[in-house]
This record gives structure tokens, C-alpha cells and sequence, in this order.
């Protein structure tokens, strides 16, 4: 049946995989491994680095007959190119540099989608468990450095994952501190999408704007911090920082920075939910998730998602979960590969 490459493309870090296609179920992971992106002036030498790597730990030259690689950016005609690394990425290049015959780009979050179709109950936090019905479409959104977006719908036998760029749609606030969110940060923005609010970014900018509101005293180690990041003296991530105040219940405005980033996030998620109707399943991924998972199992997390008016009992059968599994990107990339 042959091996397949898989990958999860970041600009931060990349993670690769040899797999081998079984009968029943997902792929047998042969072989893993984590890059740091900026490392490498190419895609192709970090692959070759990995391919030599997987050759002394099999004790075999592995050599896979497919590819795919979740690309965290837009994929146009078998092309993306990651800015931050100076990296352009060409599916029809890396088959001739690989010698691997059929290579595929897909969005990351499209990967996700893929990723959620293998994913099982453990890899999962269930929210609530509705009433799931076959075939229906899936919704899958996820915060980390943005807001990815991506939903599924049956055809034939399998389902088609398409990615969506709706972390882009526009903010709309609903309260008084989210209207006051919404003009503090068009002081600073021209325009103010989701994704500015419902992001690791977006968790800063609430923290600022509670602070400039003299909420409360800021935490000196946070000011700090943010300070510092602002002028590239730091390569810790404040947005990690918050969040970890708010869980500790070590600083109130991290505390309320996470209340209010977490009721976004869940309007948001109920937003999605009803642009679909997902009866196949509502999925909050993304890489803020997992890191925050208590505070998203609070009881007033899942009641923001359904605060939906005179048709919040349409969300009431939906099944609801928040993916744990940190490797679903690259789950879904090796899915879509075995498809290939």
C-alpha cells in the first residue's frame, strides 16, 4: 500500500510524519518528528533532513509514494506561500525535489477537518452530546494565532472538507464592555474582525483595553512582558501569560480578560453553529483550547454558545466538543494523503 509523508507547516515549528495505510481505521505512525521552521531555507532540505532521520531509526530508507502538508495559510492552485519564512511552497516543485509522485498543500485548518474525522472519544472534551445524525455537516473553529474556520458536508461516501476564512467576518459586540471593546480597539485598528478579539493576539488587546479602562491595578510581570514583546526583546507569549494569571486566580484582570475572551469565543462558536446546523458535530480546536480547557468547562461556556435568542433550542441536539489531541493538524494531513 506504500508509506506517506505527512506534515503540519507552521511558521513557528513543523511537524513531519512517515505513516503506513491500514485496512481499517487511521494510518500507522512509523516515524515523527518536530522542526523548528525558521531552521531551514526550505521545505524540501527539512523533509530530507527528516526522510535520513527516519531512514537510521527504521534501519530502511523509507520512501513514501504520497504527501500532504497542512499549510498554515491560504493554498491557491497547489501554491501558498509562507511570508515569515521566506518559503514558497509549490506542490508540483516538492514532488520533483521529493521524488514523491502525487504531493497535495491544504490549508491548515482544511487539515483540521481532516484531522476531526479521526480523531477518537479520548482525543475529545464533550461539552454537550446532542443527538449526532449521519451525514450531517460538521463545523470545526479553533483560536491560536487567529481563528481558523473549516466545515464538512457529505458527498458520495466520505465527507469534503472546505476551509473558510469567517474568523475575518466582522466583530459584533452585544454589550456595553464589548461595544467598548469594539471602539477601543478601532482606535488602533481600521477594522475589527473576530479574529482580532478571538485570537492569542485578541486575548492581549482585552487585557489592554480592561487595564487602559482602570479596571484594576495591571500586574507588573504581565506590563512587563507585553512591554517587551512590543519591542522584540521577548520571545515569550503574553497572551500564555494571561491565561495562566486567570487559571492561577493570581491577577483580576487576567481573570476578567479570560471571562470575557471565553464568552467571545463561544458567541462566535454559536454563530458557526448556526450559519450550518452541524448535527454532525460542533468542534472547537485551535491551540488556545486545550491550554484553557477549565475555564471552558465552565457551565457558562457552553450556555454563551446557545444564548441565541428566540432560536437557541436549535443548538440544543448539536453535539459539542473541544479537541485535546495537539496533533490533529497532522492527523488530517496523513488522512488526506491515504486519500490520495
Amino acid at each position: 500500500m506504500g508509506i506517506i509523508l505527512a506534515g503540519d507547516v507552521g511558521g513557528t515549528k513543523t511537524l513531519l510524519c512517515l505513516a503506513e495505510p491500514q485496512a481499517e481505521g487511521n494510518p500507522k505512525v512509523l516515524f515523527e518528528a518536530r522542526y523548528p521552521s525558521a531552521s531551514y531555507e526550505h521545505l524540501s532540505l527539512m523533509v530530507r533532513v527528516f526522510l535520513h532521520q527516519a531512514q537510521e531509526e527504521l534501519g530502511y530508507e523509507p520512501q513514501p509514494s504520497k504527501a500532504c502538508f497542512g499549510i498554515a495559510g491560504p493554498v491557491i492552485d497547489g501554491t501558498s506561500e509562507l511570508t515569515n519564512l521566506g518559503w514558497l511552497l509549490e506542490s508540483q516543485h516538492l514532488s520533483e525535489e521529493l521524488n514523491i509522485e502525487g504531493v497535495k498543500l491544504i490549508n491548515d485548518f482544511a487539515a483540521i477537518g481532516y484531522g476531526v474525522l479521526g480523531m477518537q472519544k479520548s482525543d475529545l472534551y464533550t461539552l454537550q452530546e446532542g443527538k449526532a445524525i449521519a451525514k450531517a455537516p460538521i463545523a470545526i473553529l479553533g483560536a491560536g494565532t487567529g481563528l481558523g474556520q473549516a466545515f464538512l458536508t457529505w458527498r458520495g461516501n466520505s465527507y469534503d472538507v472546505y476551509a473558510s476564512e469567517g474568523g475575518h467576518a466582522d466583530f459584533a459586540p452585544q454589550t456595553e464592555i464589548e461595544i467598548g471593546l469594539l471602539k477601543y480597539l478601532l482606535s488602533r485598528y481600521s477594522r475589527v474582525s473576530v479574529e482580532r478579539v478571538v485570537s492569542g493576539r485578541g486575548i492581549v488587546d482585552i487585557y489592554q483595553y480592561l487595564r487602559d479602562s482602570e479596571f484594576a491595578q495591571e500586574s507588573e510581570q504581565i506590563c512587563d512582558l507585553i512591554h517587551n514583546c512590543d519591542l522584540g526583546k521577548s520571545d515569550q507569549d503574553p497572551a500564555a501569560a494571561i491565561s495562566a494569571a486567570a487559571l492561577a486566580k493570581e491577577d483580576v484582570i487576567s481573570e476578567q480578560t479570560m471571562l470575557l475572551f471565553t464568552k467571545l469565543y463561544a458567541s462566535e462558536a454559536g454563530n458557526m453553529a448556526l450559519r450550518l446546523l452541524p448535527y454532525g458535530g460542533l468542534y472547537i480546536a485551535g491551540g488556545i483550547a486545550p491550554k484553557i480547557l477549565p475555564l471552558l468547562q465552565q457551565p457558562q461556556f457552553l450556555a454563551a454558545i446557545k444564548r441565541k435568542g428566540r432560536v437557541s433550542y436549535l443548538l440544543d441536539n448539536i453535539p459539542i466538543h473541544i479537541v485535546t489531541h495537539a496533533g490533529i493538524g497532522l492527523i488530517g494531513a496523513m488522512l488526506y494523503a491515504d486519500r490520495l
